[in-house]
């Protein structure tokens, strides 16, 4: 695979079982590339390693005064220098093109793995830590699987030039044989805590990130309550918190990087003290002595591979389990071969609060607690809190549904929905049945100032389909998102609509425009909507109140109103006090009637 066949068509079923696993599953999918890499290395490690071996040729041959040898030398040195400069060339261009391939191979994964779970993936892994995933981890792991093979390659040099020294001369060999794996050795005594400390940075990092998103995701709210200060002395606490994390981290790497440095000079200390001594009894030439320290000179370089290998590991170890575990993630449904997707239809059921929404009927769903409503909304969708208990359609449960069948059967818009920045005509492109217009879901969403606003705020767009939305839509008010994206869902037209809270944000003129829009074009479809506002709620045919995880009354809008008093409190917004008062005034009411009655008779 090259670059300029990314993105891959299909980057295939991952080992997910653990991180390890998930590391040598990426390696071997790039097997070709792996071996590439490593030939080149090779090249570019022996050519480089081959020097100090014509050095010692030459200056031996300029003390025996021989021409025809340092001639030959020159050549050998050509032949070095040629082969250095291929292998470093091709070596980077293989390295390189591993790196990329990996990472985009797990950002294809991760990017289907979200498709495949839509909102189930927030529900099961932090937001922080899937923003992490999908950018800094992925670097670290096509690190790690490009640097494998650069690796091997300095190895494979390294134990190739120690067995030369030995044979070249075994006076000075053994001392460099016993030395070099040492050198290489060294630090793995203190790989364990190194990593510890990295992992402790990554995890403080991940912390940092989410309450960074997070706090940016509420800057509008938090201005609005004047809180943007105190969660930016909590984003200063956390980032100081994984600055130490960092210098500490820091401290060990950098005492790694000491040793590799200071080994290598000790054992070329050594090699040369002895060196030395064999050279004043005549056991070693100067030549060969000469030689014998340039190799070992030469071999820091290919050693410094064993102390990125150690860092790549120890910094993608983390990554790879942590995106093995997004990877590992699964619905317990999945699209079963190609054939077309079956949605059910009839009734929806949720057996957990005993939530009935009919078939081809408005339901409006009455909660005083929003984040329950929002659950609720979610398990509408097929995203059960619990195994078997999953809500049911025509009878059939949702999460045993393929993939395709349950997304096609029931959309879900939260009362925050996302709009992406592009066209609107881009926006409105979504998978749909067909039978409503994008006019009509615009008409019935009444968004008619909206798009006069998208075309004043877009240079040279006549048509509102091809005005540009800006990133979420923060151009436009909320509002104005709000009824986009209703229209967009209406565009979709799936066998059963839930809408959370579709109208908070719009004036109650508007919100009965909407109102009478939604029943009109919902017409013999399944819709259920969560709102407090009565202007939805007496244009629903059933409304359901939800009260501690229960359905405790049903009826229509104009009898609930009267006849349940914690519907009442919810719709109207009274307050306890008020709730109090009032029952108390419905019991004197009562006792005079009774009194009355008692009177007459």
């Amino acid at each position: 695979m090259q670059i300029q066949d990314l993105p891959y068509p299909d980057p295939g079923v991952p080992d997910a079982r653990s991180g390890p696993r998930f590391l040598w599953w990426l390696w071997l999918n790039q097997l070709g590339g792996q071996l590439k890499s490593l030939a080149w290395g090779l090249l570019h490690f022996v050519s480089v390693s081959a020097l100090p071996f014509c050095v010692g040729l030459a200056v031996q041959a300029v003390v025996d005064r021989s021409g025809t040898r340092l001639a030959l030398t020159g050549a050998l040195l050509l032949l070095c220098g040629t082969g250095i400069a291929l292998g470093e060339t091709f070596l980077h261009r293989a390295a390189v093109t591993n790196w990329i391939t990996a990472a985009t191979r797990v950002q294809q994964l991760l990017a289907r793995k979200a498709a495949q779970l839509g909102s189930a993936l927030t529900m099961r892994v932090a937001a922080g830590e899937v923003v992490a995933v999908s950018t800094g981890d992925v670097e670290r792991i096509g690190w790690f699987v490009e640097a494998v093979s650069r690796f091997t390659a300095a190895a494979l040099t390294v134990v190739v030039v120690g067995a030369g020294l030995l044979v070249y001369q075994p006076a000075l060999g053994v001392v460099v044989a016993v030395g070099l794996p040492v050198v290489a050795l060294a630090v793995l005594p203190l790989l364990p805590r190194a990593t510890r400390r990295a992992d402790v940075q990554r995890e403080k990092a991940g912390r940092a990130t989410e309450l960074a998103s997070d706090t940016v995701a509420g800057l509008r709210v938090l201005r609005g309550i004047g809180g943007e200060e105190l969660f930016l002395d909590r984003y200063r606490r956390a980032s100081q918190e994984v600055r130490h994390a960092a210098v500490r981290s820091a401290r060990m790497w950098s005492l790694i990087s000491a040793l590799q440095v200071l080994l290598p000079g000790l054992l070329l200390i050594a090699v040369v003290w002895h060196g030395v001594q064999l050279a004043r009894q005549g056991r070693v030439t100067v030549g060969e002595l000469v030689t014998v320290y340039s190799a070992v000179m030469i071999l820091n370089y290919p050693l410094r591979h064993f102390e990125e290998i150690a860092m790549a590991y120890s910094f993608s170890r983390p990554s790879a389990r942590r995106t093995a575990g997004v990877l590992s993630l699964e619905r317990s449904t999945a699209t079963e071969g190609n054939r077309a997707p079956e949605v059910p239809d009839g009734d929806l059921y949720d057996p957990g609060t005993g939530l009935l929404a009919p078939a081809g009927r408005l339901t409006a769903v009455v909660c005083g607690d929003p984040d329950a409503a929002g659950r609720l909304a979610e398990r509408l969708g097929g995203h059960p809190a619990e195994p078997g208990r999953s809500v049911l359609l025509g009878g059939v449960p949702l999460d045993e549904l393929p993939l395709d069948s349950a997304r096609t059967a029931v959309l879900v818009q939260d009362k925050d929905p996302v709009l992406l920045s592009g066209t609107l005509r881009e926006l409105l492109d979504v998978p749909a049945s067909g039978t409503v217009r994008a006019a009509d879901a615009l008409d019935a969403a009444q968004c008619g100032d909206v798009l006069d606003a998208l075309v004043q705020g877009s240079l040279g767009a006549a048509d509102p389909m091809d005005a540009r939305i800006t990133e979420r839509g923060r151009s436009l008010s909320g509002g104005q998102r709000q009824r986009l994206a209703l229209a967009r869902s209406l565009i979709t037209d799936p066998e059963v609509l839930v809408l959370d809270e579709p109208t908070s944000a719009v004036d109650s003129h508007t919100e009965a425009r909407i109102a009478d829009g939604l029943r009109r074009l919902r017409s013999g479809r399944t819709t259920v909507v969560f709102t407090s506002s009565p202007l939805l709620l007496d244009r629903a045919d059933r409304v359901a109140l939800v009260a501690e995880g229960k359905v405790v009354a049903v009826g229509v809008h104009r009898e609930l109103i009267v006849s349940e008093p914690r519907y009442r409190a919810v719709v109207t917004r009274e307050t306890d006090d008020e709730l109090a008062a009032a029952d108390e005034a419905a019991l004197v009411g009562a006792r005079q009637e009774l009194e009355e009655i008692e009177e007459s008779a």
